[in-house]
């Protein structure tokens, strides 16, 4: 059995494909890479189908309609057989010593019969023309050992577990019956937050692992794409505020409950600001709309969420874009 399914779910990824895909061969032996192809009008397919003639024990090329980014991460956790699941970008890549690293864990926590639920490595932001930024968890996570969530510190207002950040155990996150909304971008938030609650143990590696590219003008984090989509943003805050009250776990797994907290936080305070941004007499409904929804579904979420960083979000604008800007640069985010 192969230690990691790699997913990469493409869509008109010619570009770029090949740099992610190369990133992982150096752990060929020991891993799968799924090239998802999202029902591209471009070379993807033939890129992904060359790949797969050159490394057929390594490599599978998917077709498939196209359903966006969900989709392909979905249609990924179906197909894959490795004893973990970790989705890659295609204009992402990893760090070759650090997958390294991975591996080498892996192996030893096969070995003492101890697959942990989740692993977290570290993420880079590879910024065009900017200084590069890593996200790293020793701050609030322990260090290169199995833990609990009841070892888990408090995250500082800027750090959050991102896809980019986890390694699922595969047969763990099947038995959560996740499955991400389909043509719907923004929906990496819920591959994260979803299975959450349901975590027993995780693992920690110190190690820069994933390196996140931003800077393609069409890229959907990019700010200008982010408010013309935030419908979907919207969409998908609301959809993580449906799935559970954090305060249910409030007595059996406290420290779990107060990270579910701090990331549907960072939720309201990202859609509320793109509204912001966005700054219409329509925008501004739907601020209005979006809080009152939160308040309706879990009126003490609410309470939390006016006094910390998405309150800070809705103060007028003269205000919160300025403060908004200085922690854009601080986090090097989008």
């Amino acid at each position: 059995m192969k230690l990691i399914t790699f997913a990469i779910p493409c869509y008109n990824s010619e570009k770029y494909m090949e740099h992610c895909i190369e990133s992982l061969l150096v752990a060929k032996d020991d891993i799968e890479i799924l090239i998802i192809n999202d029902g591209s009008s471009d070379k993807t397919g033939a890129i992904a189908n060359s790949y797969a003639k050159k490394y057929p024990d390594t490599i599978k090329a998917i077709e498939k309609e196209n359903g966006g980014h969900g989709s392909g991460v979905n249609m990924g956790l179906e197909l894959a057989s490795g004893l973990y699941y970790k989705v890659v970008d295609s204009d992402d890549w990893v760090d070759e010593k650090p997958l390294l690293k991975v591996i080498e864990t892996i192996k030893k926590l096969e070995k003492e019969k101890h697959l942990v639920d989740m692993m977290v490595v570290n993420y880079v932001y590879e910024k065009e023309g900017e200084k590069q930024k890593v996200v790293k968890y020793n701050h609030v996570l322990p260090e290169n050992k199995v833990f609990t969530w009841n070892e888990v510190g408090k995250f500082k207002p800027g750090s959050y577990l991102l896809m980019h950040s986890v390694i699922y155990n595969t047969k763990f996150l099947r038995s959560t019956k996740l499955k991400l909304p389909e043509h719907t971008f923004y929906v990496d938030n819920i591959f994260v937050y979803y299975p959450l609650p349901k975590i027993k143990t995780m693992y920690y590696l110190n190690v820069d692992f994933y390196r996140y590219y931003i800077g393609r003008v069409d890229q959907s984090v990019n700010e200008s794409v982010m408010v013309k989509r935030v419908d979907q943003q919207i969409f998908v805050t609301k959809t993580m505020i449906d799935f559970f009250n954090p305060y249910d776990y409030w007595e059996t797994n406290r420290r779990c409950a107060k990270y579910l907290i701090h990331y549907i936080d960072i939720m309201m305070s990202v859609s509320t600001i793109l509204l912001q941004i966005g700054n219409t007499k329509e925008h501004e409904q739907k601020k209005k709309e979006l809080w009152e929804y939160l308040k309706q579904k879990n009126k003490r979420l609410y309470k939390i969420c006016k006094i910390s960083v998405s309150g800070a979000s809705n103060l007028p604008r003269a205000i919160s874009i300025p403060g908004y800007k200085i922690a854009r640069k601080i986090f090097k985010f989008n």
